[in-house]
């Protein structure tokens, strides 16, 4: 029996897969703490330069009858520079009046507009107790480093991709994510003691390359999910991602300490080695590696917590099929050797790279918007749940093609009408909506992805669609850096792209409802044309209703891979 016939036997998200799905998919709630950590970990506040020993010694406040609130600003009047913005005076916050000529007179004013360069600064503590940016002095000629320390932190999950992704099909997915989420809790301890800020920086690149355990509890999860609940299942790690995002601004809010904060969202992820006795490896991966009696004493378990009969013969024809494919691990080399697969691997390549650069671009530009930080984080988040929940409902009646076409070009139109407001609520909510769209297609990309690629290669197409995605994480902090320049620009290159994005997807094939390609084979000739999985006039004419369908014989008599031509309907399915 094929893997996906077992499954329909077995229950295709019964008892025993919710279980092992939601235990491992919990990975991502710590997993959106980490990725979207700096925005209060590295959050600006309002700086000035630091009062000279001087001008502070000549301030005798409790003499003057002042306050520490006014003498403070007394002595930032005599010293700091202001200017208008518009209409009200601020203090300038990288420069202060040349104190040579001071007479120690505190009622005088300094003769001179000679301005220099901060020797150090003071900061606003109002919001945050402390942040890197106010431990490191990260502003003025430095104020962009943050952002660099974002981009060492994609370029580290650039670098994981690769690596956890070839092990993970290499050793297993269930060993993977354990080593990841050990390297992750040391990683994340280590960097709260940061001595220096490019301490902290690489630690951040260590983090980063750690957090391939979130794709591959991703696949451990998704690979014992059967074809009509793939959509399902895989909303329901973006809405744990999103349950963590939201639970990170509250956490945040209650702990204005930088260091503490790193800490809070790092010493708990050793929960998770709770789970080794628990969770398993995957069968389906066992299965493309030949360790069948290992797959079937697993798909046994699961029938006896699922309450399934199953034949007492699982894998004799499949054994057959197995002698006559390659049994070797797959490489990247074949995603790309076959025309098929590299044209729909470059597809969702650039997808997940733009899916990717918009949505980091947008959560980590949250305290741009002009309202709160944490009410900005919280709502950023809490959009992304009925994002993710139209999609739990919409995948199984339109497919997958047509809705990631549909949410990238509808958030791609937002972020472009975002860039023509200004700051505050109107912007914020043109771009929640923008954000409601690119989370919606970057789930659907995720199991689209899965159900493309092949089982051999599944976590590689899975991991290099990452790294994709992790190049435009690294560019993502470049991009708001250029709003420097012109505000608009930022939102008018994330618009742009998504809509882009969304017109390639329509050249993908559509999987609803088709059986996931076991082999290198079945992946090549499944092809749009090839596919028959209902068009979008179809599934609107039914109405949502389930239909079920059946996997086409397979083609035998090709020996080779590239034998086979773009049409093969090897990998079609049709109503029955």
């Amino acid at each position: 029996m094929l893997f996906d016939d077992i499954l329909k036997q077995l229950g295709e998200f019964g008892p025993y897969q919710r279980r092992v799905y939601l235990l491992a998919t919990l990975y991502y709630i710590p997993w959106a703490f980490h990725a979207i950590a700096s925005v209060f970990l590295a959050a600006g506040t309002d700086h000035w330069c630091s009062i000279p020993t001087p001008v502070s010694d000549a301030f005798n406040c409790t003499g003057f009858g002042l306050d520490l609130e006014e003498c403070e600003r007394a002595q930032k009047n005599l010293i700091i520079p202001r200017r208008h913005v518009e209409g009200a005076l601020v203090y300038e916050q990288c420069e202060r009046y040349n104190i040579s000529g001071f007479t120690g007179d505190a009622t005088a004013k300094l003769k001179t507009n000679v301005t220099q360069e901060c020797d150090t600064w003071e900061y606003d503590m109002t919001q945050y107790k402390t942040t890197v940016v106010q431990d490191f002095d990260l502003v003025c000629e430095n104020k962009n480093l943050p952002k660099y320390a974002d981009s060492a932190y994609f370029a580290g999950f650039l670098i994981g991709n690769f690596l956890f992704g070839n092990i993970a099909d290499w050793i297993g997915r269930y060993l993977t994510f354990f080593i990841a989420v050990g390297c992750m809790t040391v990683s994340g301890t280590v960097a709260a003691f940061s001595p220096t800020f490019t301490a902290y920086a690489i630690m951040k690149f260590f983090i980063g390359l750690t957090n391939m355990a979130g794709l591959c509890a991703f696949t451990l999860g998704s690979e014992i999910v059967g074809p009509s609940k793939r959509a399902m299942a895989g909303n329901v790690g973006g809405l744990l991602f999103s349950v963590g995002y939201m639970l990170l601004a509250i956490i945040a809010y209650f702990i204005r300490d930088w260091r503490q904060l790193q800490l809070a969202i790092s010493v708990p992820l050793v929960l998770f080695f709770l789970l080794i006795p628990i969770l398993c490896e995957s069968p389906r991966w066992l299965i493309s590696r030949g360790q069948f009696s290992k797959a079937e004493q697993i798909i046994r378990k699961a029938a006896k917590v699922n309450k399934a009969q199953l034949p007492k013969v699982l894998f004799e024809e499949h054994e057959q099929i197995m002698e006559k494919e390659d049994k070797a691990i797959g490489t990247p080399w074949d995603l790309f050797k076959t025309p098929n697969m590299r044209a729909k691997s470059l597809n969702l390549f650039y997808n997940w790279f733009v899916n990717n650069m918009v949505y980091y671009g947008l959560s980590l530009s949250t305290s741009g918007l002009g309202v709160n930080d944490y009410v900005a984080a919280f709502v950023s988040g809490a959009v992304e749940v009925p994002a993710l929940l139209s999609c739990w409902f919409i995948l199984d009646r339109f497919g997958r093609r047509f809705p990631l076409f549909i949410y990238m070009v509808g958030g791609g139109m937002a972020c472009i009408l975002a860039a023509l407001l200004p700051p505050g609520v109107g912007r914020t909510v043109v771009a929640m909506i923008g954000k409601f769209g690119i989370t919606a297609s970057f789930s659907v990309a995720y199991i689209l992805s899965g159900e493309l690629f092949p089982t051999p290669v599944r976590s590689i197409g899975i991991g290099m669609s990452s790294m994709c995605a992790r190049v435009s994480g690294i560019i993502a902090p470049f991009i708001l850096i250029l709003g420097d320049y012109w505000p608009p620009l930022p939102f008018i290159i994330f618009g742009v792209n998504s809509v882009v994005a969304g017109a390639l997807a329509l050249l993908l094939p559509e999987t609803l409802g088709t059986n996931l390609p076991q082999t290198l084979h079945e992946g090549e000739a499944f092809t749009r044309s090839s596919s028959n999985a209902p068009g979008l006039w179809t599934l609107c004419k039914f109405n949502g209703k389930d239909t079920e369908y059946q996997k086409t014989p397979a083609v035998e008599d090709a020996k080779e891979l590239d034998e086979y031509p773009d049409d093969i309907n090897e990998n079609s399915a049709v109503p029955v």
